[in-house]
């Protein structure tokens, strides 16, 4: 089973390829997108008052014009979280996501988007089709049932075995093919949903032997899930949406393509319910006891939902790209604070022109502070090299830099991670002036900026403000290194604390030199626009 990985890695996936699959792609007939045909509008299903979930939304409701929002920092309910809304819909879901993996997580969604289609509910699942490769059989086969449509975005026409065969078989549409759908999205009965960073895979749910994320969604319900279903709508009917038969070849018999889904999703080790801790990190327990009890327990507050348009992949420059872009919304809400701006980014490029505009915030005595991946806690190694370009400039500013530690967060009891499985930071979060909130999947990074969609949302809620605060610190404070210059004024310091003290450390932490010799050996060709 292979690890899946940031939005940036399939960079190096194809560096990595085996000469032995690039030749047998390129003797082989390399093939085209079938013609899209127009389809009627497929639009999202209007709240039902004899949905259970719609009942129970608007009971919680202290106004009609207010979201409610609930964090789901801990992987366990979060993955609960999407568990509980597939199995009490009643009417539709709608599920977009970037990865979804076919391993126990992966095919314990599947499983209950079957159930859920069984039961009368309509399914829609987008999938970006960059790491569906392996995953034809799931994705062909729960479209075999009744009530359920998939479609990939922007596919790959051939050569599906792999992401390096399916990229050397189309090699001449690299600059399509490199644009990916980042969004995640999960709706249930259009009255509740599920948003932010993670994909569908073991390591975003703390389920991963070897590396796991740390990272963050919002459980949704209000005005805003209107705002999500329109968003949803606007992929599910754009042009690069595909039906998963027009580019997997059909099953002949779709009851054989049934029984080999559920063989994929029912038989061996399986997981068919989450095992939850009492409480999360936030001190709340299960979703399950809300929803139970016929109310939700929220923080109450105004949210906006945005994202890229879907012909972002299509762009046929970076400036169109930019155009379209979700980052720029996020930068634009950086730019406005007065105050003081928390930043979780994994995948952090500012670029010179971030730098001159974190250097403005400086001079406007907004505090800034930014939490991202160490080197060596960076599941991509190449991305780190180009927010390395900008680390001194950014600390010249006055900026305060954390990278997280992958081992240091292994002995931080708040995050629960298995044995000796190593921590890497995936939250994209920011928290202006302790009272508006960024979640989603936008990375302060090119990819994001001009490359990939992405999708997200600013809630108005000081108290939400302070939750997302209090898990950025217990990262930041407890789990990560913090950046200063030495006493020479040019040469970095890695800091943190154990039980002997202070730790001060000259180069860079926990670095393996393998590591150091791929950075050395790849950086040159990958352009920072690639990152």
């Amino acid at each position: 089973m292979t690890i899946a990985i940031g939005a940036s890695a399939f960079v190096v996936s194809r560096l990595r390829g085996s000469v032995a699959v690039l030749v047998s792609v390129l003797l082989s007939a390399c093939g085209a997108l079938p013609t899209q045909v127009d389809r009627p509008p497929s639009p999202a299903r209007q709240a039902s008052a004899d949905s259970p979930l719609v009942r129970i939304a608007q009971d919680s409701s202290p106004a009609p014009t207010l979201t409610g929002f609930r964090l789901l920092p801990d992987g366990f309910y979060s993955l609960d979280a999407r568990i509980q809304l597939a199995r009490r819909a009643r009417d539709s879901l709608d599920v977009q996501y970037y990865l979804i993996q076919g391993d126990r997580t992966g095919r314990l969604l599947m499983r209950n988007l079957r159930d859920a289609a069984l039961r009368g509910v309509r399914v829609r699942l987008l999938v970006d089709d960059l790491y569906t490769a392996g995953g034809d059989p799931m994705f062909r086969g729960l479209a075999a049932f009744p009530n359920v449509e998939v479609r990939l975005f922007n596919p790959f026409c051939c050569a599906r075995q792999s992401v390096v065969s399916r990229y050397v078989a189309s090699i001449g549409d690299f600059r399509r093919l490199n644009h990916r759908m980042h969004n995640k999205l999960f709706i249930a009965d259009g009255a509740a949903a599920v948003m932010g960073g993670r994909n569908i895979a073991d390591e975003y749910f703390t389920r991963s032997a070897t590396s796991n994320f740390i990272d963050m969604d919002v459980f949704l319900v209000g005005p805003v899930v209107r705002q999500l279903a329109s968003i949803f709508d606007l992929y599910w009917n754009s042009r690069e949406a595909y039906p998963v038969g027009a580019i997997v070849r059909e099953p002949s018999d779709r009851e054989q393509a049934q029984r080999g889904f559920n063989h994929l999703v029912d038989d061996g080790e399986q997981m068919t319910t989450v095992a939850l801790p009492p409480f999360d990190i936030l001190g709340y327990g299960p979703i399950s006891d809300d929803l139970d009890y016929g109310r939700l327990g929220l923080l109450w507050g105004t949210a906006n939902a945005f994202a890229d348009k879907p012909g972002k992949v299509m762009a046929t420059s970076a400036a169109d790209a930019r155009s379209m872009s979700a980052e720029m919304n996020v930068m634009d809400r950086v730019m406005e604070a007065k105050n003081d701006v928390v930043i979780s980014s994994p995948y952090f490029i500012p670029g010179s022109v971030g730098v001159r505009e974190f250097d403005d915030l400086r001079k406007r005595n907004v505090k800034v502070t930014i939490l991202t991946n160490s080197l060596a806690a960076n599941d991509v190694p190449l991305v780190h090299t180009g927010y390395a370009r900008y680390r001194v400039a950014l600390l010249r500013t006055g900026v305060d830099i954390y990278e997280l530690s992958p081992t240091r967060i292994q002995h931080n009891e708040r995050f629960s991670l298995p044995g000796s499985s190593l921590g890497r930071l995936h939250a994209k979060m920011a928290v202006i002036d302790q009272s508006t909130v960024y979640i989603g999947s936008v990375n302060l990074d090119p990819r994001s900026d001009s490359t990939n969609t992405e999708l997200g949302l600013f809630a108005r809620c000081p108290e939400l403000a302070k939750e997302v605060t209090r898990v950025i610190n217990i990262s930041k404070l407890q789990s990560s290194y913090r950046l200063r210059f030495a006493p020479d004024g040019q040469r970095l310091e890695w800091l943190a604390a154990d039980d002997q003290g202070e730790v001060v450390l000259t180069e860079e932490p926990e670095v393996t030199p393998l590591m150091r010799l791929e950075i050395m050996l790849l950086s040159p060709f990958v352009p920072e626009q690639l990152l």
